[in-house]
């Protein structure tokens, strides 16, 4: 298979060790389903080392933190509520829909982060609300030749650079209003291509 590959709505990664679909979905924070649809010639159970796909980036504007805010346990208010409503719409238990992020809340959203890949800390951040069908999109500010991400737990532009090919004073001149040592789960980055 030839080294590049044409990737209009994404951009192209190198199959390397123990690499699986579901990892490299989860890895760039997309579905899986839109993994195995940016490849329809590849098959996922036979990738090979060297193997170049196409992985997708987000082509609607990214998840914003302002419609999603982060929750978690001894969070209170009307967005507790809403999430505790989604929950059990989704079959997990939250407890007394009552607005308080409790005990019993906190597993509902563990149960539920486990049943969709998620990380499963207990916190209710963008990925979380997007999985229980919350529309997250805010406007998007990434110049064009990047794409953007939104922060996980543990990520730092050193662990982004490795990730996605690039170096950290590449993301740092994409991201001159953000503070490299004070990320936020849930906020938004833009991640130059490489």
């Amino acid at each position: 298979m030839a080294n590049s590959i044409n990737c209009p709505n994404g951009m192209p990664y190198t199959i390397k060790a123990g690499d699986t679909f579901y990892l490299i979905a989860r890895t760039f924070g997309i579905s899986l389903d839109s993994l195995i649809a940016a490849n329809p010639s590849v098959n996922p159970d036979r990738l090979f080392i060297g193997q170049v796909i196409c992985v997708p980036t987000m082509t609607t504007p990214p998840p914003s933190a302002d419609n999603c805010p982060l929750l978690r346990q001894g969070s209170r208010g009307a967005d507790v509520t809403d999430l505790q409503t989604r929950l059990r719409n989704f079959g997990f238990d939250p407890g007394p829909i009552d607005g308080i992020f409790g005990s019993t809340t906190h597993a509902a959203v563990i149960a539920f982060q486990r049943s969709r890949g998620l990380v499963q800390d207990g916190l209710v951040g963008v990925l979380t609300w997007t999985a229980l069908g919350k529309n997250c999109i805010g406007p998007t500010t990434c110049p064009a030749g990047t794409f953007s991400y939104i922060i996980r737990a543990g990520d730092t532009f050193f662990i982004l650079a490795q990730r996605f090919n690039t170096s950290v004073s590449a993301i740092e001149r994409a991201n001159p209003n953000v503070n490299p040592n004070s990320l936020q789960i849930g906020q938004q980055i833009c991640i130059p291509r490489t």
